[in-house]
């Protein structure tokens, strides 16, 4: 049987404006050119409903009933790292068979979506008490306060990227195409080492570590390099230098170095990288670059003897 047209949304609320003033159905019907079976359906849904519209569909039964729901999310909220493969296999010996996305749907249906896992510092209880104590003693610290603050910290950049993901919009079969390619080479390809440090007032130098960094190289850089930084960004008088827990940082020799210079340094919790604001920087810093040399890395910082300055704000 084929399939009768729908009627207009103007003749539906024609039926129900007509009933309204009390005409009969054959009456209406005649008028409009209904039949008389389609106004009744309207008119008892226009009654029960208040509207004329259509409603929306069951549609096919669930594959999951309500206690298979629960049972994966409490599944997935016990484990976050359980894998689809597993909770079909947990259905199934519950005598349900679905595929993978069935629960795909049923778990967006419940606001959960598979994304990839933030990498964050491991914390102890020592390390999560000490970040606690950190948070309690800077609680009433002003804007003004943090301003005055002097960030620094070492990371290393791949001439290629290592483990990075990325995905490219391609046509079928042409994965192998230079544009959809990532190029890898053994090892990362080489990296470099750097030094930075900044300011609410601006970038200080960033500094290209050649050799291998000890105790005496770190407080040589901070001699030659944070100083001036800090009278080029003209801080303010009992500004605070803050760097991490690295043992070069917290040799012996590198406090008196400190001491002597009359520097206030901020105490810093241990594994706490995640609140210090120079990784975001850094993190633009460290993104992979597919199409550059090992000159474009080096480009624009000067010579030395263990280290070379970029000048404040210049591209890697």
């Amino acid at each position: 049987m084929a399939k009768t047209k729908e009627l207009l949304k103007d003749t539906r609320k024609s039926i129900v404006d007509l009933h309204q003033t009390g005409k009969s159905e054959s009456t209406i019907g005649k008028q409009l050119g209904v039949k008389k079976s389609t106004m009744g359906a309207i008119i008892r849904k226009w009654k029960t409903y208040k509207t004329t519209d259509n409603l929306p569909r069951s549609g096919a039964p669930r594959k999951i009933s309500s206690r298979g729901v629960k049972m994966i999310m409490r599944t997935v909220s016990k484990d976050p790292r359980t894998t689809r493969g597993d909770l079909v296999n947990d259905l199934q010996r519950a005598g349900t068979k679905v595929t993978k996305v069935t629960i795909s749907n049923t778990l967006q249906r419940q606001g959960i979506k598979s994304r990839s896992a933030r990498r964050v510092p491991l914390l102890k209880p020592v390390h999560v008490q000490a970040r606690l104590k950190f948070a309690r003693e800077h609680m009433d610290d002003t804007a003004e306060d943090w301003e005055n603050v002097m960030w620094s910290d070492e990371t290393k950049v791949e001439l290629f990227g290592i483990n990075s993901t990325r995905r490219v919009w391609r046509k079928k079969n042409t994965e192998l195409h230079p544009k959809n390619t990532i190029p890898t080479v053994k090892h990362g390809g080489g990296n470099i080492m750097l030094w930075g440090c900044f300011s609410a007032k601006g970038t200080g130098r960033l500094i290209r570590v050649k050799d291998r960094m000890n105790g005496a190289m770190y407080r040589e850089i901070l001699s030659q390099n944070l100083l001036p930084s800090v009278r080029t960004l003209k801080m303010k008088q009992g500004w605070v230098f803050q760097h991490d827990n690295d043992p070069k940082h917290t040799a012996r020799a590198t406090k008196e170095w400190l001491r002597k210079k009359h520097l206030k340094v901020l105490e810093w919790p241990s594994q706490s990288p995640d609140l210090n604001p120079i990784e975001s920087p850094f993190c633009s810093a460290t993104a992979p670059k597919h199409h550059c040399s090992r000159e474009d890395l080096h480009g624009g910082m000067g010579q030395n003897t263990s280290y070379c300055v970029c000048k404040p704000g210049k591209d890697l």
